[in-house]
């Protein structure tokens, strides 16, 4: 976690700790942190305004959260339409509601092949009763990035609100909810390097109408009325950090990324060229750890694979072996201090969908931008240890 990250949740917590709308200093001090906490994230997705950003307490959550909500919108013999692609916390939310309200429960699915959705296959599915698409950004099991802004387009022409799960995506590249068009935006802080926080955008008219469960003390507008209770102020403070983490690499790292972005002088075009110099460089990351995941015999790479496609792909990278489990890999791993995971990270859909035990699932190599080829070398080269005494 950046030194920024500890900073501001420590000052916030010993300087100005106090709850929402006080007449006194700290609990001013307070509402001015989460006000610019709400800003920084609208600059980081390219929102309108930080009324549309809605802090929770974890990404699932606040989809169960809205779920429940937009559930007033529909009526049985509605349909929605879910993917095979997608983690849990944005599967079963919509699952639950579909079954509470009698919802058609339609689905998305990706070629176990190409590891790529069919979008050809969208218009079949969408029809005038499809009144929801639950979608991911990017796959946080086999690291697949998807073409938000044409299934938001085939939704939208066909009168379907998209709610995109983002988490996986947005720590590896630049987030633009306008350019994708979505209706819905959620991601998570801890995986852009900041505090357990859930956050969520959505677009302002819908925020506005939408229906919030809530005390009767809470605000009536947005964010407010969608925040009810005590939040984890400490929590935005520190997502707050994370930001300030992400514009400093876009200002001392990624100047030749500037021009790209049509925000001058500030910390929206900051974070933008940080994430974009971030997934070049996540590039090399993945192209060295692939290659090399592919040259030792046994092993198998679940996902986009090929050298002129890993632009369309995070540097979250999942493989099985041949004759191993992934738990035994990831404990040998452990063992050295080269830490993955092994299971199906929620992404029970995507398990089933490529043949494999859910019990067992794969192993995941999650690389980020502070990661070294150095790094994965050592790994490459462990790995080739443990799978050759295997074969003894």
């Amino acid at each position: 976690m950046p030194n920024q990250v500890l900073i501001r949740m420590q000052h916030y917590l010993i300087r100005t700790n106090a709850n929402h709308g006080g007449h006194f200093r700290t609990s001013q001090l307070s509402d001015g942190i989460l006000q610019e906490a709400h800003e920084a994230m609208a600059d980081l997705l390219n929102a309108g305004s930080g009324k549309e950003i809605i802090f929770g307490p974890n990404m699932t959550s606040l989809t169960f959260a809205i779920s429940r909500s937009l559930a007033h919108w529909f009526k049985p013999g509605d349909e929605i339409i879910l993917t095979r692609m997608d983690h849990d916390g944005n599967v079963m939310p919509w699952l639950l509601m579909a079954r509470d309200l009698n919802i058609k429960v339609k689905w998305l699915d990706f070629d176990p092949e190409t590891c790529r959705y069919d979008l050809q296959q969208l218009p079949g599915l969408l029809s005038d009763k499809v009144r929801l698409m639950a979608v991911n950004y990017a796959s946080n099991a086999i690291g697949t990035i998807n073409d938000i802004a044409a299934i938001s387009k085939l939704a939208r022409v066909n009168g379907s609100l998209t709610y995109v799960d983002a988490v996986q995506y947005v720590p590896h590249g630049p987030t633009d909810v306008q350019a994708l068009g979505c209706d819905f935006l959620v991601c998570s802080a801890y995986k852009f390097f900041g505090p357990h926080q859930g956050v969520l955008w959505g677009k302002p008219e819908l925020l506005e109408k939408l229906p919030a469960y809530k005390v009767r003390p809470a605000d009536d507008v947005p964010p407010g009325k969608f925040e009810t209770g005590t939040q984890s102020h400490e929590g935005q403070a520190g997502t707050l950090g994370a930001l300030d983490y992400l514009a400093w690499i876009g200002k001392t790292m990624a100047q030749e990324y500037h021009q790209r972005f049509k925000f001058p002088n500030s910390r929206r075009q900051l974070l933008h060229a940080a994430l974009a110099a971030i997934k070049d460089y996540e590039l090399i990351l993945s192209r060295k750890l692939i290659q090399g995941l592919q040259a030792i015999p046994g092993v198998t790479v679940h996902g986009i694979t090929d050298a002129a496609q890993l632009n369309d792909r995070v540097p979250t990278v999942s493989f099985t072996v041949d004759g191993m489990t992934p738990s035994l890999i990831a404990k040998k791993l452990g063992q050295q201090n080269i830490y993955v995971w092994d299971g199906h990270y929620y992404a029970l859909e995507v398990i089933k969908k490529l043949g494999l035990q859910e019990d067992e699932g794969m192993v995941r190599v999650g690389a980020v931008h502070y990661n070294t080829t150095e790094e994965i070398d050592r790994l490459l080269g462990m790995l080739q240890q443990i799978t050759s005494e295997n074969k003894k």
